[in-house]
């Protein structure tokens, strides 16, 4: 028995237990296969399997216990033993989720599915165990700091059938989200990606744009709102056995802030008034597309109408809000197909980049073994980009179907900048090989993006004829860039208010959507197109939410992204508007990114922060005065117009006209739920109103029938109650 429960590898720490009389009993594989079961298919490798600030679900941390290991020795074998297996665990995980996404087959989900067990009786394994120290007296704070991580044994710790039902819950709303479509009734079907997601970015008919929008909710939204709350429930339960008072506790705990939610209130609050006054321009652009009845300038803004299926970035409506359409254009995808671009030379020119800084370039492998276009020999694959860590050292990819244009061109330095990431921290154990908070990754990758936007880099790159400079073009550029950054920010805010509140009970099943769009009509000032009811569920329309993927690291890292910039800027040794900054080439700036990036998780993210910028907090501060010109043209235009911000008539809706209209793409009506000719309408229409009459005519002639025959009978003798037509109606 003892070897069967015993940890390989470290037999001297077991055997130190069972001499004290107290041995620990650490699940064989054996043991665990039974309580774990399916998970997630398609998560991305961005970030290890644990991503957590662990709390101690025991109470040894201020107290020793002494069944407990207090061996500060033994403790640095079993991280070695836990580091030693993780990467050969992670790294089999990794391989089988790559091969699943970039040839999905029943096969490779099979095997999927087999890795996922065994990450599960890893995380179970390795936490129970190191659930047996006490770290009171231990002085190595990075062996405390991997020992807590290793403790919350995340979903793992649920009971058998529990995790088994956990597991099944979120496979299936992930499912559900990722094979929806949605239909005509002619037939022709959409999926989000490209079909529906193109057409939320490029058709202007209101009536299209309200067909998808309602359509995609009714088809994923109420598919996944009857498995929403048990998976509440759940998640609940497994954050309290990792010793959290719920699973929203849980997510913030990443941050290990005890303010958090203060401070990122506190950030919001001064983000606020340039997001009002982007909010009051875009609302008259859209007012003179729309017009009157379908946009008031008093009232929140239809969400359907922002270009995107969420409304989280704005940029899709660029031509209908660009304030100086006759400047030169900012967009290198023209020449980028003139010159012969592909996507590897997208990659090539976004690693030299970096190299330029003086950081790592990729290694050999990753050019034969990442996928940077869509495969051309039958394969299904996902397209959406991620990079990937193979936990080696030494393997490191990018999955993405590259279009050769400017806005893949963006997104490869962005990818670029998770590898980059990736291979800094490459020689730290496992357990610190990720971001220094979850919104490091995101906003690394980010504050390249920044510089790569910019004209000066573009025709560095030979890729515009000059580096542009004038006023209307740089009005130009930052509001193409609010219209991605700005209009981000409510969003990425309130997705986690709402589902920390459905975490704490605050918000109960009965209210999913009404709070749902309370929040987005507070924070963002939209209003659903069309009426609401309970039964719809539009957070589970957004891929997160059914996916179970905190969203705040996105807020925070659109946040300190633009801090990281103005410090590297300034490494750089830029002159003038933040905005029109290049980092390109700065040993310097390089070498600030590279000492935070080497730190991974291994310390707290203030140490990392104040590598880059000098401080130790976040701040809004940065952002505010990359976007100075244009707030400062915005208060100028929106007094110009009398522009009232915020929504002072937030209980406006759409004219509920729209429900009845053309169904988009066909020519034809939709007529009573029918879909018609025109002419086999308008017939309609008049049969309608042949039957109204004829309707009314009737009623009048039963009224006056009705009538006589009661005066009739208050003349006759009363014989005891009636049991005739006055009562069954008024039943009724």
């Amino acid at each position: 028995m003892g070897q069967g429960w015993a940890a390989p590898g470290l037999p001297s720490l077991f055997l130190l237990l069972l001499c004290c009389g107290h041995p620990m009993l650490v699940p064989s594989q054996e043991a665990t296969h039974q309580v774990t079961t399916n998970q997630g298919t398609t998560s991305q490798a961005t970030t290890s399997s644990q991503t957590t600030t662990r709390q101690t679900t025991t109470s040894s941390q201020t107290t020793q216990n002494p069944s407990l290991v207090t061996d500060e020795v033994e403790a640095r074998k079993f991280v070695e033993e836990y580091d030693r297996r993780s990467q050969v665990i992670w790294n089999e995980y990794a391989e089988a989720n790559w091969n699943y996404n970039t040839n999905i087959t029943t096969e490779a989900s099979k095997i999927l599915l087999q890795k996922n067990i065994q990450m599960a009786n890893h995380t179970l394994k390795f936490g129970t165990w190191a659930r047996q120290f006490d770290m009171t007296s231990f002085q190595n704070d990075s062996i405390k700091r991997m020992m807590k991580k290793i403790q919350d044994l995340e979903r793992a710790a649920l009971p058998a059938k529990e995790l088994e039902e956990y597991n099944q819950i979120l496979l299936d709303m992930e499912t559900t989200y990722s094979v929806a479509s949605v239909c005509h009734a002619n037939g022709t079907c959409l999926q989000l990606e490209p079909d529906l997601t193109n057409l939320m970015a490029t058709s202007r008919k209101y009536e299209d744009l309200l067909w998808a929008w309602k359509s995609w909710r009714d088809k994923v939204g109420r598919a996944i709102l009857p498995f929403f709350p048990k998976y509440v429930e759940l998640a609940n339960k497994a954050a309290k056995l990792n010793g959290y008072e719920d699973a929203g506790d849980s997510w913030r705990a990443m941050y290990e802030m005890p303010t958090l939610e203060h401070d990122l209130e506190q950030l919001y609050q001064e983000l606020q008034p340039l997001y009002l006054n982007l909010h009051a321009y875009v609302r008259r652009a859209l007012h003179r597309h729309y017009g009157p009845q379908n946009i008031n300038l008093e009232g929140p803004i239809p969400a359907h109408l922002l270009g995107n299926m969420w409304a989280q970035t704005w940029s899709n409506i660029y031509d209908l809000v660009v304030p100086f359409p006759s400047a030169p254009k900012i967009d290198a995808t023209e020449a980028m197909i003139k010159q012969g671009w592909t996507p590897r030379r997208m990659f090539e020119e976004a690693d030299n980049f970096f190299t330029s800084l003086g950081l790592l370039p990729v290694p050999f492998e990753f050019w034969n073994k990442s996928m940077l276009e869509k495969p051309t020999d039958g394969r299904e694959v996902v397209c959406h980009a991620s990079a990937w860590d193979f936990y080696n050292g030494k393997d490191f990819r990018i999955k993405q179907c590259t279009t050769v244009n400017m806005e893949d061109l963006v997104v490869a330095h962005h990818e670029m900048g998770h590898i980059q990431y990736f291979m800094q921290y490459k020689d730290l154990p496992v357990t610190f090989r990720e971001g220094a908070n979850p919104g490091f990754h995101e906003a690394i990758g980010d504050v390249l993006a920044l510089s790569v936007s910019t004209p000066k880099h573009l025709h560095s790159i030979n890729l515009l004829s000059s580096e542009g400079g004038g006023y209307e073009q740089d009005i130009n550029f930052l509001m193409k860039m609010a219209l991605d950054k700005i209009a981000f920010v409510p969003f990425s805010y309130l997705v986690d208010q709402w589902r920390w509140r459905v975490f704490d009970g605050s918000i109960t099943k009965e209210n999913y959507n009404q709070e749902w769009w309370n929040l987005r009509l507070k924070y963002q000032g939209l209003c659903p197109p069309v009426a609401r009811a309970q039964g719809d569920f539009d957070p589970g329309a957004k891929f997160h939410v059914p996916s179970s993927v905190p969203y705040i690291r996105y807020f925070v890292g659109f946040v300190i992204q633009f801090q990281f910039h103005e410090a590297l800027c300034q490494a750089a040794g830029h002159k003038g508007p933040l905005h029109t900054c290049d980092i390109y080439q700065s040993k310097e700036a390089g070498k600030r990114l590279a000492d935070a990036m080497k730190l991974g998780f291994s310390k707290p993210w203030p140490e990392a922060m104040k590598l880059i910028t000098g401080q130790t907090n976040m701040s809004a501060s940065a952002m505010m005065n990359y976007f100075k010109p244009l707030l400062d043209w915005l208060l100028t235009e929106n007094g110009r117009h009398g522009e009232k911000l915020g929504w002072p008539q937030y209980n406006w809706t759409p004219n509920s006209a729209h429900s009845e209209g053309p169904v988009p793409g066909n020519g034809r009506v939709n007529f009573l739920g029918l879909d018609l000719e025109e002419q086999q309408a308008r017939v309609g229409q008049w049969v309608l109103l042949f039957l109204g009459v004829t309707l009314l005519v009737a009623t009048l002639v039963l009224t006056q029938r009705l009538f006589s025959i009661r005066r009739h009978s208050l003349h006759q003798p009363h014989h005891g109650p009636q049991f005739g037509s006055e009562v069954e109606l008024r039943h009724s």
